[in-house]
């Protein structure tokens, strides 16, 4: 089945989207119990952490943990926004720089000024989003990004999304109250889905669909470490406490080539099967393999094959045994939490 659908439904009583692309299933966005990433707080300032630069802070739904303190006192109210999901018994992860992310723009605070995204190149269009933004953030303190999708988009759906966020940014800068609070909401999967998956496709809503669309069936085998790879070969991903391992195999595939074969599958395939997953942290790849001529080529397979992947990761390099080492936000909580 060739072409994209997103399919909205819920799993397990919990709100969930999918993204499926030629017949399978390429992303999937299931809410958790815990604060989704994005939500806005009036925080406490709790305790500091010696040595480690950070501070502990007092919210509503939690204890949370927040980097680079300078000028903060115990006792003080200070607006953070969550960055990821915690991991188990540890504090929420959030940030002071807040960003009121929508489909079309990002408004930024704290960087004033109007940026488009750099993948739109054709200037006349280009100019066209300026006279836009201009328009419709005309006095307007914060900073403006204007995402992909604005591309050939409808102007009065720019500049309706917009004035949205920078009356959303005003509200909560704007509060002066001092207690702790819940300021605004992250988004969930049905609203991900509409801000990020922006590629023309079919939208399936119907109660039921992640069963008739075989989303479930999908989901299940994510239950697996074991991820077919091109030409026969695999790749094991198995998350532990402290890193997710990759173990790459050429399979039945016995030639010279077999082994820079399989890791450069491994880097094509390496995204989608960490996003299906949710997971993030460090990640070490045990390749298959190799002469050290090859490791070039691959590492630009990576970079590639990450370019559209919506989860920020970074690409540490090589490590003196030979691995490959990643390290990716954890914006999604693993799938076999949300399986339990």
């Amino acid at each position: 089945m060739k072409g994209r659908t997103i399919v909205l439904d819920h799993l397990n009583g919990l709100e969930a989207a999918a993204l499926i692309v030629d017949g399978k299933l390429d992303d999937l966005l299931v809410d958790s119990d815990g604060p989704r990433p994005g939500t806005i707080y009036r925080a406490i300032a709790d305790r500091p952490v010696k040595g480690q630069g950070g501070m502990f802070l007092r919210t509503p739904d939690g204890s949370a943990f927040l980097r680079q303190i300078k000028g903060l006192a115990p006792g003080q109210p200070i607006l953070v926004q969550v960055t990821g999901h915690a991991e188990p018994g540890k504090a929420i992860p959030v940030t002071q720089k807040l960003l009121f992310k929508s489909r079309y723009v990002i408004v930024t605070p704290d960087a004033p000024g109007t940026n488009i995204s750099r993948s739109i190149r054709n200037e006349t269009e280009r100019d066209r989003l300026l006279e836009i933004a201009h328009e419709a953030a005309d006095g307007a303190t914060h900073g403006l990004i204007l995402r992909s999708s604005c591309a050939d988009a409808e102007a009065d759906d720019i500049a309706d999304d917009i004035d949205a966020m920078l009356t959303l940014a005003d509200k909560v800068l704007g509060d002066d109250a001092t207690q702790m609070e819940v300021l605004a909401e992250g988004d969930g999967p049905h609203i991900l889905a509409w801000r990020d998956w922006v590629d023309p496709a079919d939208v399936v809503t119907d109660a039921g669909s992640f069963e008739i669309h075989e989303v479930l069936d999908a989901i299940e085998r994510l239950s697996q470490p074991q991820v077919i790879l091109d030409g026969g070969a695999s790749m094991f991903v198995e998350p532990t406490r402290a890193l997710v391992a990759v173990d790459v195999n050429t399979g039945p595939d016995v030639s010279l080539a077999a082994g820079i074969k399989a890791n450069m599958a491994c880097a094509r395939a390496l995204p989608r099967a960490l996003r299906l997953r949710g997971l993030g942290g460090q990640i070490t790849l045990d390749l298959a393999p190799m002469p050290k001529k090859d490791r070039r080529p691959f590492e630009t397979a990576l970079r590639q094959a990450f370019r559209t992947d919506n989860v920020e990761t970074t690409l540490i390099g090589w490590t003196p045994l030979g691995h490959y080492e990643l390290q990716r936000k954890r914006s999604r909580l693993p799938i076999s939490e949300l399986l339990k």
